[in-house]
């Protein structure tokens, strides 16, 4: 929101009033609370009838500084606040006639009252950012309204990322944004993820602690400064450090929560029956079937909204004149080796039996005067589980573990963005911080009821909105996107936008959500789907099965389906990573190489791990243009090598695109190429890509449980590659890629192969030596 008319004028309505004078620093046990005139006081009398501004640095754990901003703090504070998790922090404070330092592990605040309003926030040493003359306000406005607001420095060559799944430029300089969570598809400014976020190219991270509406102006009220402001006497935020972008995001999802691991299955192919279509079971075998006759390996399939008879979403019951035996129907699908999932929301339909038994219990959101809000958008008469209800979680959990014991793995928590204002809720929560919040009780519910009944790690959602801290419950998807190349290009920016946000695991409808794609548009969105942390076939009027479109769509399925069933090896470790760090599977490119600046803008391709560079292709004719950082990379389906420093143009067909393996890598490649979950240690092949003098490669294969089973080191000095292995003994080779001859192998033996030189070890665990 903007409050100035230019750089020196206010505009017409608005008072704001900047800490201007630090009257005194007070410490107090491990946080220093300052306060400032908004003016300078240079008699006692100056004092009377004016404001005093009060902000509070503190540290919940190292490496980040919570700042409160307050005015009044006799308010009354409503409910709800997102859920942090502190931890012990050895703070060092320091006060002398300047001001005064807090530091907590590497990072600080330097407040010096020697010069007006004068902060500073340090990392080792370095200021990041700050807030100085003019910056922090108190505002109020024409109807009295009050605000506070923020503005933080922005350096020359600052990049700003992140604020959740946001279609519009991945670079946030020059943008206004507002965390409104909104069913807006994906092309627009609106988001169904909105998280009070951002990732700095400098090293550092802002989390503004406010569920309600943030409103920012990126380099744009400002174009030097980056300016968040929220309704009322209060604004707090974080200041999150790190030594570089993924130490930020493991501080900031330390602070937040870390994204839970979801089960191995999940990583597979998941085919829908799409959104309103008809089907009923004959329908859901006859593309289940055929994709098995088609060799395409499929692992869920996803029942979406009209399992439910019409009218009565949702009741969690099945339509029984489409499926009069579902316990049958889910068995029989589940004996051709398939997980169910089926999409469910948090709305009740009048015609839903739930409806009397919400409204009766008061599980439902309420209007003020009692009533039960309703209105006719989606669902005729549709109301709203009050998840404020600790009773109202459990009946509605009671009724999705129904679902459960007939044998569905999975939900897909569909909406939560259409949240009305002006309500009541059970626990007296501000209906406007509820706004964004909503989800995340809603899809806390979901996800802890399947843990419950399924186990830690057997636990998976595909949801599609989200507020900070909505990373615990993966996956998330990127919501209605259309069937074009432009929409592919705009669901990868929101997916990495919400990778720099704090999650993990990330889908899309392949080939869009509205209309049908054309042949070329589904083949290159299979690529760019398969070869992402979730993949699932999905549409709105029309099947997605890939026959429909032509043959050769087919085959790219094929192809690309049993390529990421290999993968799993490496995949399934970079997806321990994400839970461990918090850092995504599918990373911006500035988050892999964050000292090469060609890397800062880059939208349009990906690091999937810390391997794998990912360029989709936007075109019918093939072509794409992509940057390679320095070193020499290897395309992994080709074999061709490629020096990097540049950028690259090629010309792809259908089966093959930019999939470029970084240099000093080792890939954890699987035997398996048929079914998602196997064991990924057994016969196991690391495919050494272009070890380098004095470099180091490691590849760790874990089992579907999450335990360590291979660890794998490659050492290079000079013509010698050592090799030291340690894990549980099952078969393995070694591959080096693009190597076709080595002088000698000490404690295995030596082939060729079709992408190099196989070295098969005497035994699964102890050290090789490869002379070149």
């Amino acid at each position: 929101m903007k409050f100035t008319d230019g750089f020196w004028m206010t505009r017409e309505g608005y008072h704001i009033q900047n800490p201007t004078d630090i009257r005194d620093i007070v410490q107090k046990d491990n946080s220093l609370t300052v306060h400032a005139a908004t003016k300078y006081i240079r008699t006692k009398g100056n004092t009377l009838n004016g404001t005093l501004l009060k902000a509070t640095y503190s540290s919940p754990m190292p490496n980040v500084i919570r700042v409160t901003l307050n005015h009044h703090k006799g308010r009354v504070k409503k409910g709800p606040e997102f859920e942090l998790l502190n931890q012990d922090t050895n703070v060092e404070i320091s006060k002398n006639e300047q001001g005064a330092v807090l530091k907590s592990g590497n990072l600080e605040v330097q407040i010096d009252k020697t010069n007006g309003w004068d902060i500073s926030f340090l990392y080792g040493g370095k200021r990041i950012t700050g807030s100085g003359h003019r910056q922090a306000g108190y505002i109020t406005g024409p109807n009295k309204e009050a605000y506070f607001r923020e503005q933080l420095d922005l350096g020359v060559g600052e990049y700003i990322y992140g604020l959740g799944e946001r279609f519009t430029p991945f670079v946030k300089n020059g943008q206004i944004v507002e965390t409104w969570n909104e069913d807006g598809g994906t092309s627009s400014e609106q988001s169904y993820k909105n998280i009070p976020f951002y990732l700095s190219n400098k090293g550092y991270g802002v989390f503004v602690n406010h569920p309600e509406r943030v409103s920012y102006e990126i380099a744009s009220e400002n174009v030097s400064k980056v300016q968040f402001s929220v309704e009322g006497e209060t604004l707090e935020y974080f200041i999150i450090g790190g030594d570089n972008p993924k130490d930020v995001l493991d501080n900031y999802t330390k602070l937040t929560g870390k994204p839970a691991l979801p089960p191995a299955w999940t990583f597979g192919l998941w085919l829908t029956t799409s959104f309103t279509t008809d089907y009923d079971e004959g329908t859901v075998n006859h593309f289940v079937d055929g994709m098995a006759e088609r060799d395409l390996p499929l692992s869920v399939f996803h029942f979406d909204c009209f399992w439910m008879k019409e009218y009565q979403w949702s009741d969690f019951v099945w339509d029984e004149e489409m499926f009069p035996d579902p316990e049958g129907m889910i068995k029989r699908l589940k004996d051709k080796g398939l997980k169910i999932c089926a999409w469910i929301n948090p709305y009740i339909a009048e015609k839903s039996y739930l409806f009397d038994e919400g409204m009766e219990n008061g599980y439902l959101v309420k209007t003020a005067d009692g009533s039960v809000w309703q209105w006719d958008m989606w669902q005729a008469g549709m109301a709203l589980v009050d998840f404020t209800n600790p009773d109202a979680v459990k009946w509605y959990k009671s009724k999705l573990e129904v679902l459960l014991d007939q044998g569905v793995d999975s939900f897909k928590t569909d909406f939560g963005e259409r949240i009305p204002t002006d309500v009541v809720y059970f626990d007296g929560s501000d209906p406007v911080k509820m706004h964004n919040y909503y989800t995340q009780l809603y899809n806390k519910a979901v996800f802890e009821l399947l843990e419950e009944k399924l186990g830690k790690n057997e636990a998976a959602l595909f949801a599609r909105s989200a507020t900070a801290g909505g990373q615990q419950f993966p996956v998330h998807w990127g919501g209605d996107c259309s069937s074009t190349y432009e929409s592919m290009a705009e669901s990868l920016r929101g997916g990495l936008s919400l990778g720099l946000s704090g999650f993990g695991f990330w889908s899309h409808d392949i080939s869009g959500f509205e209309n049908t794609a054309t042949p070329d548009v589904y083949k290159r969105w299979v690529q760019f789907g398969l070869l992402s942390s979730h993949s699932r076939l999905h549409g709105s009027t029309s099947y997605r099965v890939p026959w429909l479109f032509d043959e050769e769509s087919v085959d790219v399925v094929r192809d690309f389906t049993k390529l990421k069933i290999s993968l799993m090896p490496y995949l399934y470790n970079s997806a321990q990573e994400s839970t461990a760090r918090g850092i995504p599977m599918m990373r911006a490119m500035m988050l892999e190489f964050p000292e090469d600046p060609t890397t800062y803008s880059l939208d349009t391709q990906y690091m999937f791990g810390d391997s794998v560079l990912v360029a989709p292709i936007f075109n019918k004719e093939g072509d794409v243009t992509y940057y390679l950082p320095e070193g020499t990379w290897t395309n992994f389906l080709t074999g061709e090598k490629i020096q990097g420093g540049r950028f690259v143009r090629e010309n792809h067909s259908f089966r093959t695109l930019p999939m470029m393996i970084k240099p000093n890598s080792l890939i954890a490649v699987g035997a398996v190429n048929d079914v998602i979950e196997y064991d990924y240690a057994e016969n196991v092949s690391l495919h050494l890509f272009e070890l380098g003098e004095g470099n180091q490669a490691e590849a760790n294969v874990v089992s579907t449980r999450s335990e360590q089973e291979l660890n794998v080191k490659a050492v290079r000095s000079g013509d010698s590659i050592e090799i030291t292995t340690e894990g549980t003994g099952k078969a393995w080779t070694l591959v080096l890629r693009g190597i076709h001859e080595v002088s000698a192998v000490q404690g295995g033996t030596a082939a060729n192969g079709e992408h190099g030189v196989i070295v098969t070890p005497d035994a699964f665990t102890g050290k090789l030596t490869i002379t070149l």
